[in-house]
């Protein structure tokens, strides 16, 4: 589980895309959002999606189930993280 540090830097990251992109329209950006593709799942820490790949329902709010990778993945590697399990993931985004 994330600690202060880490969920601190998520959070400042998080914002920052959001306060960019979401009012344009251009892209938003989830914490910790389950993304099922390729017969795996994985939850980064920053999800962040184009707006026009966002599947939104008919009250228009994202679905719960995403289906498809980011097009950005944002992974803080904490201390005591495998380097090699994170690039993992990335790849598996890939």
């Amino acid at each position: 589980m994330p600690k202060a540090r880490h969920s601190r830097l998520q959070t400042k990251l998080l914002q920052g895309i959001n306060a960019l992109a979401k009012d344009a329209q251009l892209t938003y950006a989830f914490f910790e959002l389950r993304c099922t593709f390729g017969d795996r799942s994985l939850v980064p820490d920053i999800a962040v999606f184009s707006w026009e790949r966002i599947v939104f329902d008919a009250s228009g709010e994202p679905v719960d189930d995403v289906q498809q990778a980011p097009d950005w993945v944002i992974e803080i590697l904490s201390p005591q993280q495998s380097p090699n399990r994170v690039a993992g993931k990335l790849l598996h985004c890939l």
